[in-house]
Order: C-alpha cells, then sequence, then structure tokens
C-alpha cells in the first residue's frame, strides 16, 4: 500500500512506529523526512556500481546484481537494527522516487507479516511539498522581526519568548549559524535542502491567529539562503528594535562567543578576512587584543567600527517598518529584557 503526502507534516506519517529511508547514506546525509531512519538497502558504493552498470553494461545485469545486493542489506537490518521489532510493528518506507529500493525492502518485511506501507512518490513527492510551502507560501501567521545590533541578545530574546508561549522561528538555531563572519558554529551547517525541510514543518505548524517573532537577518545565514516565501514576509513585517549600549552588547558577545575565543587560530584567520575593508593599524589593533585576551575590548571595537554601521545600513531599508524601540541599559537581566518585548508587542498589536 502506499500514502500520497498531502502536507509537510502528513498526519498519516504518525500511524506508523519507523519511518524508514532506505536510500544510501550521503542521499540521506543530504536531507531527509523528519525523524526518519536511515536503514540503506544499497550503500553509497553499491548504489554507484549498479548505477554504472546499468548505464554502461546491461539494466539486466544491474538490476541483478541489485537485487543480490538488497537482499543481503535487508538481512543485516532485520537481524540488526529491525531485530526487536515485534508482530505489530508497521514502517513506512521511502526511496528517492518511490521505485524499486523501497519497493525491494517493503516487499521483503511484508512476507515476514509486518505491516508496511511506502510513500507514493517517495522523498521526491515530499520535497515537492517543502519547495512549495517555503517558495510560495504565505506565511500563515503575521510576522514580526525582533531586531537589533550584533550582540543585543535577539537570539536569546527569542527562546525566552519561545519558552513562555510565544510562537518564534529560531532561523539561526535552524541553520546552525549565529548569522555573522564569527557565527559559524561546531559541526558546521545543516544543507539547504534539510534546512528547508524544517522550516517547512515550523511555517506548517503556526497558529494564524498569533503572531509569529523572527529575528533581523540578511537573506543569508552563512551559507544558508532564507526561502523566498518567509523572506518576503520579513521584509514587509513590523520590526521592533532592540537598542542596546555597545559597551553592554561587548559584554554579552565576549561571552557568548567563547567557542570562538577557544580557537585562536579561526579568530586570527576571521581579523585577517577583514583586512581589505578596513585601515591597517585597525586590523593590527584588533590582532592584539586578540593575542591579549582583550575579548571585550575587540567586541566593542569590531561593534562601533565594522558591524554597526553595516546593521545601520542595512536597518534604514526598513526605517518604514520599525514600529517599537526596547530600549536596555544592560543584557544581565534576559527575563526583564524579553518581558521589555512582550509588552512592546501588545502595544502593537493595539
Amino acid at each position: 500500500m502506499t500514502i500520497r503526502p498531502t502536507c509537510v507534516a502528513d498526519p498519516a506519517f504518525a500511524g506508523f512506529d519507523d519511518i524508514i529511508d532506505v536510500r544510501s547514506p550521503q542521499e540521506f546525509a543530504e536531507d531527509h523526512l523528519p525523524g526518519a531512519i536511515n536503514l540503506p538497502v544499497l550503500d553509497d558504493q553499491e548504489r554507484a556500481q549498479v548505477g554504472t552498470i546499468y548505464k554502461q553494461s546491461s539494466p539486466f545485469d544491474a538490476r541483478k546484481i541489485g537485487a543480490a545486493l538488497v537482499a543481503a542489506n535487508a538481512a543485516r537490518h532485520i537481524a540488526g537494527a529491525l531485530a526487536d521489532r515485534g508482530g505489530g510493528w508497521k514502517a513506512l518506507i521511502y526511496c528517492w522516487r518511490g521505485g524499486q529500493r523501497s519497493g525491494s525492502f517493503a516487499t521483503i518485511l511484508g512476507q515476514i507479516g509486518w505491516r508496511v506501507d511506502r510513500i507514493e512518490g517517495g522523498y521526491k513527492t515530499w520535497r515537492k511539498l517543502v519547495v512549495d510551502r517555503v517558495q510560495n507560501g504565505p506565511v500563515a501567521a503575521p510576522v514580526v522581526v525582533l531586531d537589533g545590533n550584533t550582540g543585543s541578545a535577539k537570539t536569546a530574546i527569542l527562546q525566552r519568548l519561545t519558552a513562555r508561549g510565544a510562537q518564534c522561528i529560531d532561523l539561526e538555531g535552524m541553520a546552525r549559524h549565529r548569522g555573522s563572519l564569527f557565527g559559524a558554529m561546531p559541526g558546521g551547517q545543516p544543507s539547504q535542502k534539510m534546512f528547508e525541510g524544517h522550516l517547512a514543518a515550523q511555517l506548517e505548524g503556526l497558529d494564524p491567529a498569533r503572531p509569529v517573532f523572527v529575528e533581523a537577518e540578511s537573506s543569508r545565514i552563512g551559507d544558508i539562503t532564507i526561502p523566498k516565501a518567509l523572506w518576503q514576509a520579513i521584509c514587509a513585517a513590523p520590526r521592533i528594535r532592540l537598542q542596546v549600549p555597545v559597551e553592554a552588547r561587548a559584554a554579552y558577545s565576549a561571552r557568548d562567543y567563547a567557542d570562538l575565543v577557544a580557537d585562536p587560530d579561526r579568530l586570527a584567520e576571521i581579523l585577517a578576512s577583514l583586512a581589505p575593508l578596513h585601515p591597517a593599524e585597525r586590523i593590527l589593533a584588533w590582532q592584539k587584543m586578540a593575542s591579549s585576551g582583550m575579548w571585550q575590548a575587540l567586541a566593542e571595537g569590531l561593534m562601533r567600527d565594522h558591524y554597526d554601521p553595516r546593521y545601520l545600513k542595512h536597518r534604514l531599508r526598513y526605517a518604514e517598518r520599525e514600529k517599537a524601540v526596547v530600549a536596555l541599559s544592560d543584557l544581565r537581566d534576559l527575563e526583564a529584557a524579553t518581558g521589555q518585548v512582550e509588552a512592546a508587542l501588545t502595544d502593537l498589536a493595539r
């Protein structure tokens, strides 16, 4: 039996104990349905081998060799990852486009007596739903943008708003990047496709009767591009700006970027990359601050001379969208700061 999803987080998915992606590990790593497990019926090398035989030699030989490999890998999964599944276990299986890989594995599992369904059209069908959601929209809930210069604790405040029950989309969290030149996180970023899949699921789950908060971003977060539907909504959204003294922002950033401080080689490389944009004496001063461990002074210098002027230029494009300013003298009490943002939102809604 096959099911054809009609939305990214189709309720039909909840009726299965496991969603199994039988594509190769490389395909799975690039993107997969949220919550899916990878039980490849052909690994990366085997998939390439079968494909080469199919194109260069004989489709029949490719299917024969592929069938033997699928059977061997299926046996390994049944004796391994699926060994503890009982008789009532139900699985939803997919490959790239719902063809031979998922069909072969489903047949083997079905012969055991398990209920196994497949996604009609496979991953390709689901991916079309994702693309439609993130590119064509619309975003169902009214978007409110939380703006503010570098180091204003926007992400931390969004996290606290979420804990208080507000609707928020943490774009930097999903992109695994803090959105600045220094923003890379350990482990790197997800693929664009995987980012879009998670974003589509969040957009689909929004309550249209309540606003959704997002952080002010450029159209790219590291190597990730914000898809069209959300980007257009962000550009048109009202904005609440955090106004925080540079000294307070520098103190906060010196704590928030502790991972960068612990990697002096990476920090030196990033500072060197700024050389085309600033006078040599300024770069040298920043490098001396870094080598001396003057993290707060370095953060303040970068904000005053690099980030703040660029943020101002960007913000002026959306000046007419700014509806409230929340002035914070420092960032030591983020709960209080979050309360002020909530109050500004209440006033905005009146």
